[in-house]
């Protein structure tokens, strides 16, 4: 079987951001990817006196996420989450 036999399009994974979307956001466990320490988003440290929403590490005050509405659209940048569990 062929690599592209095996490929679909994001249709595919659907229900899994469903099912990631439709829970209440606090709750979410993130792992930060600087220092490893994991908590609920609810008990992250979040600033929004900045252009959007900057959320911090509790533990080591890295960058977790950052939130923007950019020409009509909400952009988040999830690059300093190592994990998110639901």
């Amino acid at each position: 079987m062929k690599t592209e036999d095996l490929r679909l399009d994001g249709n595919a994974i659907a229900g899994m951001l469903s099912e990631m979307l439709s829970v209440e956001a606090t709750t979410i466990v993130a792992r930060c990817a600087g220092c490893g320490a994991e908590g609920a988003l609810g008990t992250a440290v979040v600033y929004l006196n900045c252009p959007g929403a900057v959320v911090r590490c509790a533990g080591c005050d890295a960058v977790l996420m950052r939130f923007a509405h950019i020409r009509g659209h909400l952009v988040a940048d999830l690059h300093g989450t190592g994990r998110l569990t639901i």
